[in-house]
């Protein structure tokens, strides 16, 4: 990221409400890895294959060397990764279609709400739309439709860390890392702010002297 980003623990980006502070990765432990691959019945040497976008996204600006990265961290826990790049769109469509085994894929928030990611990318309803993990948990699903429906906002943010906390048990995603977003502006610009959005929003900006 060129010190552009931040490591995510977290499937919320921390500037959105509701972020859970409290959810931690495990430790780094290849060893237990191992041990727990074992345990699961998961054969040294098991291929995988891991799907690489091939476009520069603002949450992720080199997905190829992303991939390298995770292969060579699968490898020492006896994990073969097979980098597998596809034109994005077609990518996008293997993908809402379930064909890949894992994949990287990002995301930028559409208009500020904790539904847009916990809801749009995690619920059962989206498992064939933007769900690319295909992952469904009742429970949690409860949550997220129960705090989408109500309009007290404390209620909402104690429903939506309980389901954080349930998305980091079950591990249908592994988030790497939160991107920082820059605009560079000649110095007559005024009053241009960068969007949460992923716009380039020209309301209210000015030229000066």
């Amino acid at each position: 990221y060129q010190s552009a980003g931040q490591l995510a623990q977290n499937a919320l980006p921390p500037g959105q409400w509701s972020y859970d502070p409290t959810i931690k990765d495990a430790p780094y432990d290849p060893t237990k890895a191992r041990a727990l691959l074992k345990e699961a019945g998961v054969a040294e040497g098991t291929s995988i294959d891991l799907w690489a976008m091939t476009v520069q996204r603002a949450s992720n600006p080199n997905a190829r060397m992303s991939a390298q990265m995770i292969q060579a961290d699968w490898a020492k826990v006896g994990i073969k990764a097979n980098i597998v790049s596809y034109e994005w769109g077609e990518y996008i469509k293997r993908a809402k279609n379930g064909e890949h085994d894992v994949m990287i894929y990002g995301w930028t928030g559409d208009n500020g709400d904790p539904d847009n990611w916990l809801g749009v990318l995690y619920s059962c309803a989206a498992v064939k739309g933007s769900n690319y993990a295909k992952w469904c948990d009742p429970a949690y699903d409860q949550l997220i439709q129960k705090a989408k429906l109500s309009s007290n906002h404390d209620e909402r943010v104690k429903l939506y860390q309980q389901a954080q906390k349930i998305l980091k048990e079950q591990v249908p995603i592994t988030p790497i890392a939160n991107s920082t977003v820059f605009q560079p502006m000649r110095k007559e610009v005024h009053d241009f702010k960068i969007s949460p959005f992923g716009l380039t929003p020209f309301y209210g900006v000015s030229l000066g002297k």
